[in-house]
């Protein structure tokens, strides 16, 4: 008989963590947003303490801030953050995708393609919430591929925050097809690039796709 999996009932304070790293992922709260503690608390039904807890969590990882005697916001994405995440990430999804290569099967090929084909079909639809949502699933499932446990998880707690806020905040500076053709031609490099060049290749991908965004940011950065 199959083993029943048990989950483990979320405390308070994770409960409110989650809300919170949600909210942000799907652009309910934005770059220098004022969280009101009262609210979420209301909101969640739970006092006030949990929503303290899971703040200074999210504080440590860098995803919000306390200003004394004004609040606590999200954090702003400026253009000196913008970089070191696509630094940060060149560097870790280049090495996740050489784990996938050097693990490469034709059933791993078969499911980064469904999860690029997930994303044209939003693409013709001109889907633009449809094409957010397949794009964080066509990485998330490259890193999961990696079969790095630790590798994934680096990358979806600690990066994912901060991948999803660029997203959100910045995906309108291209088309839904010029996105769609960008990973598309990301996904030919991590499975044709020759293994001894296929982290560097990736690197410079995302290098070149911070240099772009960096360059059409407004003035005030």
């Amino acid at each position: 008989m199959a083993e029943k999996k048990v989950q483990r009932r979320l405390t308070a304070t994770e409960r409110v963590e989650e809300h919170i790293r949600h909210a942000i992922y799907r652009g309910a709260l934005k770059p220098r947003e004022r969280i009101i503690e009262e609210d979420i608390a209301t909101k969640l039904k739970c006092s006030r303490g949990p929503v303290r807890e899971a703040i200074l969590r999210l504080e440590r990882d860098g995803l919000v801030v306390t200003v004394p005697r004004r609040g606590t916001f999200i954090r702003d994405i400026s253009a000196e953050s913008i970089e070191v995440i696509f630094s940060m990430r060149a560097k870790l999804e280049a090495l996740a995708v050489r784990y996938v290569r050097e693990g490469m099967t034709s059933e791993i090929e078969l499911k980064l393609r469904d999860a690029l084909k997930k994303m044209k079909e939003a693409s013709v639809k001109n889907d633009d919430e449809a094409f957010f949502v397949a794009d964080m699933s066509f990485h998330q499932t490259l890193w999961q591929l990696s079969n790095r446990g630790t590798l994934h998880n680096t990358l979806s707690t600690i990066m994912n925050p901060f991948i999803f806020m660029l997203a959100r905040a910045y995906s309108g500076q291209k088309s839904i097809g010029d996105r769609y053709q960008t990973h598309a031609q990301y996904l030919e490099i991590v499975l044709k690039e020759p293994i001894s060049r296929v982290e560097r290749s990736v690197e410079k991908h995302f290098k070149a796709l911070g240099a772009e965004l960096l360059s059409k940011l407004p003035a005030q950065f």
